[in-house]
């Protein structure tokens, strides 16, 4: 057998060599290494990779054509992908076990895609390995040994809320002013241990995906009313809504209960708080109670004085987040329930409190924390209930607050973006959405 011996091959002209003909064997002697410095094709083995037995424990950037166990038990590890080239491949391996609770990132390289999309992706589950192979410029990296792109998983971000609905009206009555006061709109809160309306716990924030689209929808507030249906117009629920979480969804305030003459007073209607009752408005007419509120939401509403013989025409409050509305005595109207107070936007802002009750030539109900005073509307974007005698219900307002590293800046419905510390503050005061 001849030998030739020699450090380099280049071909005589062009830019190919060929070695041997069709149908030879050409062998690699064991223990020698291959060294490729470039792209191997048409080696009919696309699509598996040669290991790497050097477990990863931190960040690195993976090559072409190579496999890694890749360690994150002291902490979440990131992948930097190679330059995508049709029929490259990369795999990655849990190696301990613990991708669930420190996940890897896998980083596309400047604007190759990772299964359609330019957003990072993660590998998160445990014990898991992920073949991945890229294919051209319009899907990118595919995953191939399960065949389910849901192999990676979006990128994942905590964020905390404000939800809250738009207000309930205020009552009144045709020839006096004895309608019940409007309930605040529904509270919910996660930020910083704030509770939510009623007395409810501070819950838990969200978590969002990098990518997803979040719809943000703004209730408007109630309008009030002095005609003998009962009660005013409830306030509109405010939301959050998205593909991948549990939607954040408050109800409106409930409507004051309306008075008229000669008839009993009406109660208030349920609803995120409250409505306040309404008094009759002649000798031994009951007076309305207060409506519900709901839980971990908002305060019930007060209900109107119960008189005999001497009509003393003072209706009840309506119910804020923070407190129920105040019930009217013999001589006072029942003051509004007070709101909340959030730090969420960075500063401390009082928001959803109950609309004060009617009085008739009485001592007037006192107007506490975000509450409406008799005969007023509620400040837009309030969530307060409306006053009595006719006060419409402030709209509800929604904010996000999210890190400002992952703030994307993609949103709908002009939202006011403003930083606080190191997050984003995102207030929405009208209907729109928030890209993750």
């Amino acid at each position: 057998m001849s030998e030739v011996k020699v450090n380099k091959i280049s071909p005589r002209s062009g830019t190919g060599v060929q070695l041997g003909d069709s149908g030879d064997t050409i062998t690699i002697p064991a223990g020698a290494t291959i060294n490729n410095q470039g792209t191997a094709t048409n080696f009919g083995a696309t699509g598996s990779a040669s290991w790497s037995t050097t477990v990863k424990t931190s960040t690195f950037t993976a090559v072409a054509g190579e496999g890694y166990f890749v360690n994150t038990t002291g902490g979440a590890v990131t992948v930097n992908l190679p330059a995508g080239v049709a029929g490259a491949v990369v795999a990655i391996k849990d190696y301990a076990g613990t991708f669930d609770t420190n996940a890897v990132t896998l980083v596309q390289n400047g604007s190759d895609k990772i299964g359609g999309s330019t957003n990072n992706k993660r590998l998160s589950t445990e014990g898991i390995a992920a073949t991945l192979i890229f294919i051209d410029s319009t899907q990118g990296w595919l995953v191939t040994d399960d065949g389910l792109q849901s192999t990676l998983a979006g990128l994942t971000y905590s964020a905390d809320f404000l939800v809250i609905a738009g207000g309930g009206g205020g009552g009144g009555d045709p020839s006096g002013h004895q309608g019940g006061g409007g309930g605040a709109g529904g509270y919910r809160n996660s930020y910083a241990s704030e509770t939510s309306g009623g007395g409810g716990s501070s819950e838990t924030s969200l978590t969002l995906t990098v990518g997803t689209v979040y719809t943000v929808t703004i209730g408007a507030g109630g309008a009030g009313l002095n005609s003998p249906n009962n009660v005013s117009d409830n306030g509109v629920a405010s939301s959050i809504t998205g593909s991948d979480i549990t939607d954040i969804t408050t109800v409106g305030g409930g409507g004051g209960g309306i008075g008229q003459r000669g008839d009993p007073g009406k109660s208030g209607a349920t609803g995120g708080s409250g409505g306040g009752g309404a008094n009759g408005s002649s000798i031994n007419s009951p007076g309305g109670s207060g409506g519900s509120g709901t839980s971990n939401q908002g305060f019930g509403g007060g209900s109107a004085h119960a008189y005999g013989n001497d009509p003393q025409l003072q209706s009840g409050g309506g119910g804020g987040a923070g407190a129920a509305g105040g019930n009217g005595t013999s001589s006072t109207a029942g003051g509004s329930g007070a709101g909340l107070n959030s730090a969420i936007t960075g500063s401390t802002v009082a928001r959803a409190g109950g609309g004060v009750g009617g009085t008739f030539n009485n001592t007037a109900g006192t107007v506490n924390l975000a509450g409406t005073a008799e005969g007023a509307d509620a400040a837009a974007n309030s969530g307060s209930g409306g006053g009595s005698d006719d006060g419409n219900g402030g709209s509800g307002v929604v904010v996000l607050r999210v890190p400002t590293a992952n703030y994307s800046s993609t949103t709908t419905g002009s939202p006011t973006v403003t930083t606080s510390g190191s997050d984003k503050v995102i207030v929405f005061n009208g209907t729109g959405s928030y890209t993750g």
